[in-house]
């Protein structure tokens, strides 16, 4: 049976329905799903093109490894990445007291809401992202809020993921 979650834009009141991907990615998917709910201050990517994510502590007993990985992620696509002290770099922009800021070991969850994404950084090279969930409703009214955090902004508002309980 298929597991849900719900990822949430929470100031801007919009929210999309995303499937696990526990087939191909058990062992991502079995991390995040055990470990929600998670969220915090959203962030639009600055190299991959059309995502959004968040950054929380690291959380899973053992970190999963690349499964279902990719470096050309679809809309829809919700990935998960695991970040090594690579973050503390003040030219990455993140405030004190984020984040960022505050653990060495981070987790990236982030939702790809447009084409054309390549997950090519020019400090560390290719950042390939385990591909864990996939957006199956919502797609286009989340994409256009996604759309007004990069032109309208990202403070103050948050991404959340949680969990879709079985009725």
């Amino acid at each position: 049976m298929s597991r849900y979650l719900r990822v949430t834009l929470t100031a801007r009141k919009v929210s999309a329905v995303a499937r696990l991907l526990d087939v191909e990615a058990p062992t991502t998917a079995g991390a995040v799903w055990d470990a929600l709910p998670l969220g915090g201050q959203v962030y639009h990517g600055k190299f991959a093109r059309n995502e959004i994510y968040t950054l929380v502590p690291g959380f899973a007993p053992a970190e999963p490894g690349l499964e279902n990985s990719t470096v050309t992620p679809i809309p829809g696509d919700l990935c998960y990445f695991t970040f090594d002290g690579v973050l503390e770099n003040p030219a990455y922009g993140y405030e004190t007291g984020s984040a960022a800021g505050e653990h060495r070991l981070l987790v990236d969850l982030a939702v790809f809401y447009g084409r054309n994404n390549l997950l090519l950084n020019g400090d560390v090279g290719w950042v390939p992202g385990n591909v864990f969930a996939t957006i199956v409703e919502g797609l286009d009214e989340f994409a256009a809020a996604c759309n007004d955090i990069w032109m309208g902004g990202a403070r103050g508002e948050t991404l959340r993921y949680e969990r879709i309980e079985e009725t």
